[in-house]
């Protein structure tokens, strides 16, 4: 039961990042800001106009006027403090989702469906009538309800997903997997990162902002995006999106991996860099002119760790050069792309420094490179070249790769 609670307590924090994300991105102004938990969960401010929403998702949970009423009080209880001077005069809606019931709400709402239904109430035994405690006549509530918009027809979860895909593929141009794993993964994090703000101020955005934050190619392990995908599928998409190819082509592949050089598994990191030999290289015909290998490059390692892990990969027969020709030499990156042949059965190409990556990428001219890199906090190398594709992938362990190469 507690378990079950918790899954739709997060279920109604995705609906309301959902629904700030989508109110977002039908702004008509650039300049237009949305504020996360200000008023209520979600308030826009256009030029003319500023409307506060409360949101609620019960996808579970029968249509009852009681499920309404205390929100619907609150917004009274803003609305008098507009009347006292206190607050700018707004714009109240209620949106919510449920299973079912919704033919027990008739709208348009009358005065007295207000007073009975909405804004009274018992508790232990004893009745209040909210818009009493108050100090509100009629004229007050008539002007309240010119205010108030109820929708419980809200859409669900699912739907208002598509919607937003629908509407990051017509703005920013991109494709389904795009418009989900990158823009709306990237919207998540910035909705979820900012209702975290202690300051009011700090949970305020621009459309404008906005967008900006989100157009980024980086696919993030967002915690919100993985309780909506599940961490098996989410690697399994990433997966088949990038890494699944019967007959790789003969490119220059870099992948670049990051460990935690305090807290790695040496032999987890060796499985992935035997995977990486054996999926992404090909020395294994005489006969096959497309002959290739991979380079790899770990961020985090130390450099003697490094050199205990070459040592053994070299002595179970993997073998690798890392631009180095002889003891005391300097890194030369012609060397390192010399061409990996069944005859030299070079299986690997490990780089042992950023600063490399770039040297060795302009040494290959008239090659097509492709870059592949997974990092647990931030991306560690840039490379602006859009004849290069360089993916950027966060990953929660190094022992997720296993799941996605």
């Amino acid at each position: 039961m507690a378990n079950r609670t918790a899954i739709d307590t997060i279920r109604g924090y995705l609906y309301q990042f959902d629904l700030t994300i989508l109110e977002l991105l039908q702004l008509s102004n650039d300049n237009s800001v949305i504020t996360i938990e200000g008023i209520e969960d979600i308030d826009i401010t256009e030029a003319n106009e500023e409307i506060a929403i409360q949101c609620k998702y019960h996808s579970k949970t029968e249509y009852n006027h009681s499920v309404i009423a205390k929100p619907i009080r609150l917004m009274l209880t803003h609305f008098n403090s507009v009347l006292n001077g206190t607050q700018n005069r707004i714009k109240y809606l209620y949106f919510g989702h449920f299973q079912q019931g919704h033919e027990k709400l008739i709208q348009p709402i009358t005065l007295d469906f207000l007073k009975s239904n909405l804004l009274t109430y018992k508790k232990e035994n004893v009745e209040y009538k909210h818009y009493e405690d108050l100090q509100l006549n009629d004229v007050h509530l008539q002007d309240f309800l010119s205010l108030l918009e109820i929708n419980i027809n809200a859409k669900s979860h699912e739907q208002q997903s598509k919607e937003i895909y629908k509407i990051l593929k017509n703005q920013i141009q991109c494709d389904d997997f795009e418009a989900e794993h990158f823009y709306y993964n990237n919207a998540l994090k910035v909705i979820s990162t900012l209702a975290k703000e202690d300051s009011v101020l700090k949970r305020k955005i621009s459309k404008k902002e906005f967008v900006a934050k989100i157009n980024s190619k980086n696919v993030f392990f967002n915690k919100w995006f993985i309780q909506i995908k599940g961490k098996k599928h989410f690697l399994s998409e990433l997966k088949n999106k990038y890494f699944v190819q019967y007959n790789p082509s003969p490119f220059e592949r870099f992948f670049l991996l990051e460990v935690d050089p305090n807290n790695y598994n040496r032999s987890e990191l060796k499985d992935i860099i035997f995977l990486i030999s054996k999926k992404w290289g090909n020395v294994r015909s005489k006969n096959d002119p497309n002959t290739f290998s991979p380079y790899l490059y770990i961020n985090g390692i130390l450099e003697e760790e490094l050199l205990c892990i070459k040592n053994e990969l070299y002595n179970e027969n993997l073998k690798s050069i890392d631009g180095f020709n002889f003891a005391g030499s300097s890194f030369n990156q012609k060397s390192i792309i010399e061409k990996a042949t069944y005859h030299n059965q070079i299986k690997l190409k490990i780089i042992n420094k950023t600063s490399y990556i770039e040297l060795i990428i302009n040494e290959l001219t008239n090659k097509t490179k492709e870059i592949y890199q997974f990092y647990l906090n931030n991306p560690y190398f840039d490379y602006n070249n859009d004849s290069v594709k360089h993916i950027k992938i966060q990953v929660e362990t190094i022992n997720d790769l296993k799941s996605i190469i």
